[in-house]
């Protein structure tokens, strides 16, 4: 079957994708259509480069996402950690403060029991030079009373 150029042209743009370049058919095999095929090749395997290039940016992208992500989660954890030290330094301090305020509370309790006790003790002392005061003056008022029965038995014997 004989095909005119530009036939071979029209079915070389319409058919050329399914051909194989190793076993090309009969009309095919001109100067022209094989070096038409190998452009076609070339073309195809750009075509194929350029897929796997993008299929690559795309792995690589992915692949710097993750690794982002990763690197974010771990500076979250350590931002998170720090956090967790802090507070746990402030309630550290915090439990210090109030065990020193516990035992600064004890202190003042057993200084207020202290100044209790020697208070009581000033009243009771206070209470006892009372109650010898007290007792001194009954024997001076006896004393007194005695005297003025003396003193009135000597009158009478005066008389």
């Amino acid at each position: 079957m004989l095909i005119s150029e530009e036939q071979r042209w029209l079915k070389f743009f319409t058919e050329g994708e399914q051909l194989n370049d190793d076993t090309l058919p009969e009309w095919m095999i001109t100067q022209e259509m094989k070096q038409a095929m190998s452009t076609l090749s070339t073309f195809s395997e750009k075509d194929q480069d350029y897929f796997k290039y993008q299929a690559r940016q795309e792995y690589i992208r992915e692949q710097n996402a993750i690794q982002n992500e990763l690197e974010q989660a771990k500076r979250e954890a350590a931002q998170a950690k720090r956090l967790i030290e802090a507070a746990k330094k402030r309630e550290d301090a915090l439990q210090q403060r109030e065990k020193i305020a516990m035992q600064e509370t004890q202190a003042a309790i057993q200084e207020k029991q202290a100044a209790l006790q020697e208070t009581q003790a000033a009243i009771q002392e206070k209470q006892a030079a009372l109650q010898e005061t007290q007792a001194a003056i009954q024997e001076k008022q006896a004393a007194l009373a005695e005297i003025e029965q003396l003193k009135a038995l000597l009158a009478i014997k005066e008389q």
